[in-house]
C-alpha cells in the first residue's frame, strides 16, 4: 500500500491550482502546505489529501512528462464525470473521456486527463452504476 505520492510541477502555482478544482469532486483537498524553511529546502510544496491526511503531494522541480500515471478513486461514477468536467474546466487536456474500460474489468469506470506538466491524471469507479 502506498502511503504518499509527489510530483515534481514546473509552475506551482499553476498546478496547485489545477488540482484544487480537478480533486475537489472527488472529496480531495489541500491538508498541508510546507514551507522552505520547514522543509530545509527552496521551495514550497502542498499535500492533497482527505480529513488530515496528505497522500498526493506537488513541489516545484523538473517535471518527468506523461509516463507518470496517478488515478485517484471516486466513490462512484458522478464523482468520475466530475473530476472530468473539473479537471478539464481548471485547464487539463482530455486524456480519456469518463467511460467504461471493460479491457480493464466489466465495471472498470475511468476518464483522463493530463495535467499541466502533461502527467496522466485518471479518476477511477471500480463499482457496477447505482439502480
Amino acid at each position: 500500500m502506498i502511503d504518499h505520492i509527489g510530483l515534481p510541477v514546473e509552475n506551482y502555482a499553476k498546478s496547485k491550482a489545477f488540482y484544487e478544482k480537478a480533486l475537489a469532486p472527488l472529496g480531495i483537498s489541500i491538508v498541508m502546505e510546507v514551507s522552505p524553511e520547514m522543509t530545509g529546502g527552496e521551495d514550497s510544496a502542498c499535500g492533497f489529501g482527505i480529513g488530515a491526511k496528505p497522500f498526493f503531494w506537488i513541489g516545484p522541480g523538473r517535471p518527468s512528462g506523461n509516463q507518470v500515471h496517478v488515478a485517484f478513486a471516486a466513490a462512484d461514477r458522478k464523482q468520475v464525470d466530475a473530476f472530468y468536467g473539473a479537471a478539464i474546466a481548471a485547464g487539463g487536456r482530455d486524456n480519456g473521456a469518463p467511460g467504461l474500460r471493460p479491457h480493464y474489468h466489466k465495471d472498470y469506470y475511468g476518464a483522463f486527463v493530463l495535467d499541466p506538466d502533461g502527467y496522466n491524471i485518471e479518476a477511477v469507479c471500480h463499482t457496477p452504476p447505482m439502480p
